[in-house]
């Protein structure tokens, strides 16, 4: 098992995510014409202003933190990072463009003072984010919710999700490390106040006024694709997706645990627990 912190475990996370890299345009992907029920539901989704705001906030801080890395390798696969978070915005923003998808203006974005800082902040969230979008991916699937062609080309934007997690779960690790953080369970405790940030936020979400701006998208909608959807169902298709993506990494990788973790935990009381109500869902046209 590789040691780490090691040169080995650097040259194997940073390999493993720019070897894995998929080159494609958003563009001139295979975006299809839409029926009339799929486009209103397409329309409907409420968090499309929220991701694009997202994506485009992560690829200028991103690139820019990948600016200030002195180490050639770590340097070399954080600023592609950025470029596929970019990506990202473009892909979400030609969405929304080729279906007249109605958004407010996005706000000007500026670079964050404390960039690493802001680096380690997106990306604790963004383990906590993915492993929701995972399982909504997967609940909209199942529903039939949008035409196939629409799924397949948001896939490769999940793939890359996961890609980034893991990779920002070793090169954490490997800094907290190289910091002279050797203990794990310092380690885990710093980790954990990272991700207590995070989940503030999520929890702001569950427990809102039901206005998304401004929420985790993947979070906040958790019952807009299927009808009766129970906590039981959510959490069972988030952990079975998220496996589903985690599968495909090298096992001597680290991969984000807190979400599965916790999830395992709930799920067990939810088994023990009397029956509960269903989560909201949208009305469909």
């Amino acid at each position: 098992m590789i040691k780490l912190g090691s040169k080995d475990h650097k040259q194997l996370f940073c390999r493993s995510f720019l070897d894995s890299y998929l080159d494609y345009e958003p563009e001139t992907l295979p975006w299809p014409d839409l029926d009339p029920i799929s486009l209103e539901r397409l329309r409907g989704i409420p968090f499309w202003r929220e991701a694009l705001l997202t994506e485009s906030e992560a690829g200028v801080m991103v690139s820019a933190f990948a600016q200030t890395l002195t180490d050639p390798l770590i340097q070399e696969a954080i600023a592609l990072q950025g470029r596929e978070e970019h990506r990202h915005a473009r892909l979400l923003n030609h969405l929304i463009k080729r279906y007249d998808i109605q958004v407010s203006p996005l706000p000007d974005i500026a670079v964050p003072d404390q960039i690493e800082t802001a680096f380690t902040d997106f990306g604790f969230g963004e383990c906590l984010d993915s492993y929701f979008a995972f399982g909504m991916f997967e609940l909209a699937r199942q529903a039939r919710y949008m035409p196939e062609s629409i799924f397949k080309i948001f896939e490769p934007i999940l793939d890359e999700e996961a890609r980034h997690i893991v990779f920002f779960v070793n090169w954490v690790t490997y800094l907290h490390i190289q910091q002279g953080w050797t203990w794990e369970g310092p380690r885990g405790i710093r980790a954990l106040w990272h991700y207590g940030k995070a989940l503030r936020t999520l929890i702001q979400a569950f427990g809102g006024s039901g206005d998304s701006e401004g929420k985790p998208f993947t979070a906040a909608e958790a019952g807009h694709f299927m009808d009766d959807l129970t906590p039981m169902q959510f959490l069972t298709t988030c952990l079975e997706a998220n496996h589903q993506r985690m599968q495909r990494f090298d096992p001597q990788l680290l991969q984000p645990l807190l979400m599965p973790r916790l999830s395992k935990v709930a799920l067990t009381g939810l088994r023990l627990w009397p029956r509960r109500d269903p989560m909201p869902s949208a009305q469909r046209g």
